[in-house]
């Protein structure tokens, strides 16, 4: 059962984040900027989590712990986003979201070496099936060398931020961990929110929107994709997470009118393949060690 769970809660949280960029539209189109977003998204989360950390009983961590849950938080999330946000300047949205999901392979890699995981031929089918329907699904066309290395860049970060998590989550729950990172890249974002001044919503329906991407894409996304982590490991938790391009892509055509491709339907087909294979491995580990 505890397999089972992670494999859900990685897929929720894929879910949840798939919706990002779709909210992330809307609150652009009522005056927000980028840094402001984030701010936002990342302050109002620590409110919330605080609160419910309260009524909780639990502590904030301490020690390495807590400083390595602000560095997932203030250099993590925040390279990341940066080195990701920069990157659609300077090569096409599909490229980068490409290269980005490379961070499954890289954190296979870095399983192998420093964890000594084992990877199965399933596995590996399972990421090559998952990478060619992501290449399918988002369509990548051309860019500059900058925009290719920040976009590398970006996912490199973002697999030493999955790989730290994993030996953080062995020690804090999921609430205190979200706590810490929001907290620290909300710190980071509003220094730069403030030496670049503020963009706030023009309207309250940009505030709701702010509301939804604090509940969505940040609290339960993360919170569960932290939770999933710790109990499926980061090598199964990155290539669970190529649903959220999937995901990005159903909503824009629903929400936004964007027009759904055939080749797009066959690489989220493939994604999906690739989710199942591994899901059913896990499964059958959990029944054998019962």
């Amino acid at each position: 059962m505890r397999r089972l769970s992670g494999i859900l809660l990685v897929v929720i949280s894929a879910t949840a984040f798939g919706s990002l960029g779709i909210l992330g539209r809307y609150a652009y189109a009522d005056g927000l900027d980028t840094i402001t977003l984030l701010f936002l998204r990342f302050s109002l989360a620590t409110l919330l989590m605080a609160g419910l950390l309260f009524l909780r009983h639990e502590s904030l961590p301490r020690g390495s712990t807590l400083i390595q849950l602000i560095g997932m938080g203030a250099l993590g999330y925040v390279g990341q986003s940066y080195c990701y946000l920069t990157a659609v300047r300077y090569a096409s949205p599909g490229l980068v979201a490409l290269l980005l999901y490379l961070y499954p392979v890289i954190v296979a890699l870095l399983s192998i070496l420093i964890l000594h995981e084992r990877i199965t031929g399933t596995k590996i089918l399972a990421l090559g099936l998952a990478l060619l329907g992501l290449a399918l699904t988002v369509g990548p066309e051309g860019g500059q060398l900058p925009g290719i290395l920040l976009a590398l860049s970006a996912a490199g970060i973002y697999s030493v931020y999955i790989m730290v998590g994993t030996r953080v989550m062995k020690q804090v729950s999921a609430i205190q961990s979200s706590t810490v990172i929001f907290a620290s890249a909300g710190v980071m974002f509003g220094l730069l929110m403030a030496a670049q001044g503020p963009h706030l919503p023009r309207s309250s329906a940009g505030w709701l929107v702010i509301l939804l991407i604090v509940l969505i894409p940040t609290l339960i996304a993360v919170v569960t994709f932290l939770a999933g982590l710790a109990r499926i490991g980061p090598t199964n938790a990155a290539m669970l997470s190529t649903l959220e391009p999937v995901v990005t892509v159903l909503l824009a055509a629903w929400l936004l009118g964007d027009q759904l491709k055939t080749i797009s339907l066959l690489g989220g087909g493939l994604i999906l393949v690739a989710v199942l294979l591994l899901a059913g491995q896990e499964l059958r580990r959990a029944e054998k060690s019962v």
